[in-house]
């Protein structure tokens, strides 16, 4: 099933990620939303700081992603920056105690959001955006971390984030390990110091470009893995792949690293009995936590991710149709 899913369905529903007719349909279905509020934290700034909270009272960290990508006009842009520097206004009266050097609070953001994509001087709109964001982020004592979207944006991002970088060296990055430049972009960044959450992938990408074969993409992911561990950078371990959480405790000691000296990474709603495992053993873990009405383009790579997340949103698309035939 993993190979099938992997080869032939996972395209599919890539695909339809980028069907406007069909986005608009799903958004209308209500079975749908009740399947989304898994994925997502909710659709209101209250609602996402509420379950801050609770994930904050059983010890984990929190990253928080405003949900909106591939904006085309300037004014969408600015309200992404808004929206970003309401939310760190609010995060900074929370207070959060920095514990050996780490912040329990970040901000995700997708350089897509806030004007990447613009026709005339994307990239330099995008760069001040994500200036003014990590200016409020600074003022706020909460980190920000830098999304990794199509390969077609990676070397105008690590671009943005190298020049970031400068003014704040705490800026974290994504990258993918799929993608065939990602060990040297590893090498790079793990060198410099950088924070560094390494993901799988979650875009269709070519061969030409990607690993594609679902054992190829692993292994690039624990070669990679452990270039960060050895390097001087803060590793961020994003898996919810049972072998890769496996081999950690192993490469993290190869290194000569401790379980402060890196964290795991897991999206909301998904393997919370094995955040919290993980956290009950003394290992730090942060939870990738979304939020706003923008949701779609999120929630249909989270259901292309996995087989078990497309068998729960058809599961309750089935139950739904039972209850109302």
């Amino acid at each position: 099933m993993p190979g099938l899913f992997a080869r032939s369905i996972r395209p599919v529903i890539l695909a339809a990620g980028r069907a406007d007719r069909l986005r608009r349909i799903v958004e209308r279905l209500p079975v749908t939303r009740t399947v989304v509020r898994r994925f997502v934290a909710g659709e209101t700034l209250d609602a996402v700081l509420e379950n801050v909270a609770a994930l904050r009272k059983s010890g984990r960290y929190v990253s928080i992603d405003y949900l909106g990508e591939d904006i085309t006009d300037r004014d969408g842009a600015d309200a992404s920056v808004q929206a970003y520097v309401d939310l760190l206004d609010v995060l900074g009266w929370c207070g959060e105690p920095v514990f050996d050097g780490v912040r329990p609070l970040e901000v995700s953001l997708k350089l897509s959001a806030l004007g990447q994509a613009l026709h005339r001087d994307g990239e330099k709109i995008a760069r001040e955006n994500a200036y003014a964001i990590c200016a409020a982020a600074q003022r706020a004592g909460v980190w920000v971390t830098v999304d990794a979207e199509s390969s077609a944006t990676t070397e105008s991002t690590l671009s943005i984030v190298r020049d970031l970088r400068v003014d704040f060296p705490w800026l974290g990055l994504v990258l993918q390990a799929y993608l065939r430049r990602t060990f040297s972009d590893c090498q790079e960044f793990a060198a410099a110091g950088a924070r560094i959450r390494l993901v799988k992938g979650a875009y269709d990408e070519p061969a030409s470009v990607a690993y594609r074969d679902r054992a190829e993409i692993t292994d690039s992911y624990l070669r990679c893995l452990r270039v960060l561990m050895a390097g001087s950078g803060y590793p961020m371990v994003a898996s919810h792949d049972p072998v890769v959480i496996s081999s950690v405790p192993a490469l993290a000691r190869e290194s000569g690293r401790g379980p402060g000296d890196f964290e795991y990474q897991m999206l909301y709603g998904i393997r919370d009995a094995e955040q919290c495992r993980l956290v009950d053993t003394g290992n730090r873990v942060r939870v990738y936590m979304p939020f706003g009405t923008q949701w779609y383009g999120y929630f249909v790579r989270r259901l292309a991710e996995r087989p078990a997340n497309l068998m729960f949103f058809l599961r309750a698309l089935t139950e739904r149709q039972q209850r109302n035939p």
